[in-house]
């Protein structure tokens, strides 16, 4: 008899550890690739050393050095390797200098160009190169707008939206970087948003055509008003913009 409790036990047990099995199987292929991305962390994404370099600063021989080793043209536009393989040259790239933004825009396009969330032969999943961007000089809002930019065309306009957020609490009113946030709005199709940043860089003087013909062809453009200083009330209240060194390279045109 007691053999018998111990085998139904035994048995009972291992049916619960199936279940549990099985569950967290589900579980795990339930969650959107993006939404598993989202998860980044500093453990996830590696330490970064003490001797990284800031990009914004004025280029020091050792930046030159790395970049003319490791990041050329033809590196940049994943082309061909200098060093080594393309995904290690820039891998070195930004390891050594986490805010660099032209490498981290070159890895965006490519990781959603091939539509992957690891690129090969480089150390870490692309999202977590922005992560320690920003954790390494978090005040760098050009690394957050790019982030915003690469969770935009990964459908992820919620984790954007708080980027941008963020972003526009950071730095001072400009005319040419309020108007690129209100182009990242209009990608996220959040034209509320867009029509109010646009009237903002207009009164900042700073008005392209391209903002404002996106918001006409789908009928959402307003002329601004007179109040609050010539802005209508949506722009009043709008988070304050950011700088115009950080607009997303692919959006001033």
């Amino acid at each position: 008899m007691p053999h018998t409790n111990i085998e139904r036990i035994s048995r009972a047990t291992s049916c619960a550890r199936a279940f549990v099995q099985l569950l967290v199987v589900f579980l795990f292929f339930s969650v959107l690739p993006g939404e598993l991305l989202a998860q980044v962390t500093p453990e996830l994404c590696g330490p970064i050393a003490a001797s990284a370099s800031d990009y914004r600063l004025p280029k020091s021989g050792y930046v030159n050095q790395v970049e003319g080793a490791h990041f050329p043209p033809h590196v940049e536009l994943w082309i061909r390797g200098n060093r080594g393989h393309l995904g290690s040259d820039i891998d070195y790239t930004i390891l050594r200098i986490p805010n660099h933004h032209r490498a981290l825009i070159s890895i965006a396009r490519r990781a959603v160009e091939q539509k992957k969330d690891q690129l090969p032969n480089m150390t870490y999943p692309v999202e977590c190169y922005f992560e320690r961007g920003i954790r390494f000089r978090a005040d760098d809002h050009i690394v957050r707008m790019l982030y915003a930019q690469f969770l935009i065309d990964k459908a992820r306009t919620a984790d954007a939206g708080k980027q941008l957020e963020l972003v526009a609490k950071m730095v001072s009113d400009n005319g040419f970087a309020t108007y690129n946030i209100g182009l990242l709005y209009s990608d996220m199709k959040d034209y509320g948003q867009a029509l109010a940043y646009a009237h903002k860089a207009m009164a900042l003087g700073f008005d392209r055509p391209q903002l404002r013909q996106r918001l006409e062809s789908v009928g959402r453009w307003t002329e601004p008003t007179a109040e609050s200083g010539g802005l209508p009330a949506s722009a009043a209240s709008a988070p304050a913009p950011i700088s115009a060194a950080s607009a997303p390279a692919t959006q001033t045109d």
